[in-house]
């Protein structure tokens, strides 16, 4: 029966009974946040692109982690920008390359905060790449020695969880077998399983984390844009070869991945809004175009009521600030 005896709006008429019937909620606990760690001491570089964002030296990465602790976000995604790259990328696995030794001192500092690692190459080569390249065509096997190399540093130097971002095919293969060989049972692996050539990563690596990448080479590797079913192949493989967690890159533009994949795989689902998702809400907000806060935490909400068990975002601070007021 309709109207009159139907009327939803008596479960919209104020906040409080809006809050009790809502459906879909956000936490803290619902956020990684990505960290950009560099060599020295004493530096806390603001991002331009990225606003509220910085590069961060070892002593002041181990700060942000307390304090993202203290407001209870409870992992950090950590992104080394080494002090030199080469083609083979030898800093990503060197014992005192940059990421390495940031793990080692967030999980000292800050014991209780989970590290998660980028295992990937892309900041530690020249060409911004995820692997090694040879005339204009990435390598996969080759590049999967690198690869392995990169993940079980990673585990000796104590994350918690490696999060390879390549698409290479196999990554999760090769790097569970090497994280069991050498005892790291317990080294969790979040997949970027469905990783799309998107445009929309250009900011990161302006913001000085490496070149601008050639779309001609990343479209050889990461999916097609225009693919969802193929994605659920990506996603059913990575299963198969052991991912802990799967997650979707980028996010606001891919909520229907997002959705599928949460409907067919029976796994922990992570989606990263990804730095030029974060830069045109910075630059909505900052132009007075949309309310910064309820800009975020739509954004934020969409991602989750899509499926989204959790959520990699530049935003998380201000978002639990909003959360708490």
């Amino acid at each position: 029966m309709a109207f009159p005896i139907h009327r939803p709006r008596r479960l919209r008429k104020n906040e409080t009974i809006r809050e009790m019937v809502r459906e879909t909620r956000l936490s803290p606990s619902d956020f990684i946040v990505p960290l950009f760690a560099v060599h020295g001491s004493g530096t806390k570089k603001p991002i331009d692109v990225l606003p509220d964002n910085y590069h961060l030296s070892i002593d002041m990465l181990v700060d942000e982690a307390k304090l993202l602790r203290d407001i209870g976000v409870p992992a950090v995604l950590i992104f080394g920008i080494p002090k030199g790259k080469d083609l083979a990328a030898a800093e990503s696995f060197a014992p005192d390359g940059i990421s390495q030794l940031a793990i080692e001192a967030i999980k000292k500092g800050v014991p209780d905060m989970i590290v998660i690692a980028d295992t990937c190459m892309s900041m530690y080569t020249p060409n911004g790449f995820s692997g090694i390249v040879e005339n204009g065509k990435l390598l996969n096997d080759p590049s999967l020695e690198i690869l392995g190399k990169i993940a079980l540093a990673q585990a000796q130097a104590g994350a918690d969880m490696l999060a390879p971002s390549a698409m290479l095919d196999g990554q999760i293969e090769t790097m569970r077998s090497i994280l069991d060989d050498n005892g790291h049972t317990d080294t969790a692996i979040m997949a970027y399983a469905a990783k799309y050539a998107s445009c929309l990563y250009d900011p990161f690596f302006k913001q000085g984390s490496g070149p601008a990448v050639d779309y001609t080479v990343k479209k050889t590797h990461q999916m097609d844009i225009g693919n969802s079913d193929e994605a659920m192949r990506e996603i059913a493989l990575d299963v198969e070869e052991g991912a802990d967690i799967i997650m979707v890159k980028p996010g606001l533009f891919y909520l229907d991945i997002v959705f599928r994949a949460k409907q067919e795989f029976d796994l922990p689902l992570a989606v990263y809004n990804v730095s030029g998702e974060y830069a045109m809400m910075a630059a909505a907000a900052k132009l007075g175009f949309l309310n910064k806060k309820d800009l975020i935490m739509e954004a934020l909400l969409s991602c989750k009521r899509a499926g989204a068990d959790m959520i990699i975002t530049y935003c998380a601070k201000d978002a639990t600030a909003f959360l708490r007021a």
